[in-house]
């Protein structure tokens, strides 16, 4: 839905038998709330660690990136998730966000990233509160207008990164094209922030279903990446409106 990840989850992972199977084998369990907790936790700790060496190893940048986009990809479409490389994501990937914040501080002031940082974690506990409290309700409808406006963003930004290339909006393509860049950026918060409403019906589904323990490592994996979308598009929304100064 949101994302990958949790898309696989619209039906069992495995067949019924292998569930049962792992559910009731030797020292498996049923998946729990808390499972998708730690897990969540320790991923986003690597995170944070990775990030603190690309800050102070800039260079890291692009090698950290392509790395974090293949384990991310691996991730995403393994049929049984491995621990070991959503680690190894969420390491990855923090060096490479550590490596491009540094450089929006450098290009457009600091206090840009703490910013973005704040931003996240702001959102993440003001959608989690709404989906507690039944305020969205993710329904057929919900899914629907979702998944459309998702595609109808990918297309763009797919255009908008091409023509980037070309100068288009000073390299920004689309997104730094005045006021419709500026409703792009915000097109990609909020759907980034509403991901994660997504991410949580599926947890729940999940834990629902009782599905085995392990799977805790996979909803992890696509609550960071859901994060790290989020704390991406912050950071190039408020990029351009201080660029605008």
């Amino acid at each position: 839905m949101s994302n990958p990840i949790f898309s696989r989850m619209n039906g069992p992972v495995v067949s019924n038998e292998e569930l049962a199977q792992l559910v009731n084998g030797p020292g498996a369990g049923r998946l729990t709330i808390h499972d998708v907790i730690m897990k969540t936790a320790a991923v986003f700790a690597l995170v944070v660690v990775g990030a603190g060496i690309g800050w102070v190893m800039p260079g890291l940048l692009f090698p950290a990136m392509i790395v974090a986009l293949v384990l991310g990809l691996v991730n995403a479409f393994k049929r049984e998730v491995s621990p070991a490389l959503v680690i190894s994501y969420g390491l990855a990937e923090g060096v490479f966000l550590g490596a491009l914040s540094l450089w929006f501080e450098t290009a457009y002031g600091p206090g840009i990233a703490r910013q973005a940082v704040l931003g996240t974690l702001v959102a993440f506990g003001v959608m989690l509160t709404m989906y507690q409290n039944k305020i969205i309700k993710v329904d057929a409808k919900f899914t629907k207008i979702f998944m459309t406006a998702m595609i109808s963003y990918g297309v763009i930004a797919l255009i908008s990164f091409v023509t980037s290339f070309f100068g288009v909006g000073g390299g920004w393509g689309f997104y730094g094209v005045g006021g419709l860049g500026l409703l792009l950026c915000a097109a990609g918060v909020l759907l980034a922030t509403f991901s994660l409403v997504m991410d949580f019906e599926m947890i729940n589904r999940g834990i629902a279903q009782g599905m085995p323990e392990k799977e805790s490592w996979r909803m992890a994996f696509g609550l960071v990446l859901s994060l790290v979308w989020l704390y991406t598009e912050l950071l190039r929304i408020m990029a351009i409106m201080r660029g605008d100064d």
